[in-house]
């Protein structure tokens, strides 16, 4: 089945109207670039998207977390009929998981690079 980009542009700007938001306001939200918000919405680019980029934007719209994806790939109406609107809380849990699972890849090579730079130091000194 191919993806409607047209249908997730017309999600996305039905939803900023309901709420009265702008796309910055979006943006900010999701942390989602206003680049890429303004693209999609006008969806004056169609090009692949990374699966969190359509996520952090349903949840930042208050939707559950698949809700654009499923509009992407025409199973809205599943998705809408199957699902709830979960909790605010709810909602944040997966982003929170995945900036959890960011954070740990981030201290991994953190801890690389230090090990990388002590190295260096070391050669630096001997040297001298």
């Amino acid at each position: 089945m191919p993806e409607d980009w047209a249908a997730v542009a017309r999600a996305i700007s039905e939803r900023i109207r309901e709420l009265g938001w702008r796309q910055r306001e979006l943006a900010e939200r999701s942390h989602v670039s206003v680049a890429v918000v303004r693209e999609i919405q006008r969806h004056t680019v169609e090009r692949r998207r990374s699966p969190r980029t359509l996520e952090s934007l349903s949840v930042a719209l208050g939707w559950e977390p698949g809700r654009l994806d499923a509009v992407l790939k025409g199973r809205a109406q599943q998705v809408r009929a199957g699902n709830r609107r979960p909790a605010d809380g709810a909602a944040l849990l997966p982003r929170l998981e995945a900036c959890e699972g960011r954070l740990d890849e981030i201290a991994r090579l953190l801890s690389g690079l230090k090990a990388d730079l002590a190295t260096v130091i070391e050669q630096v000194r001997d040297e001298r």
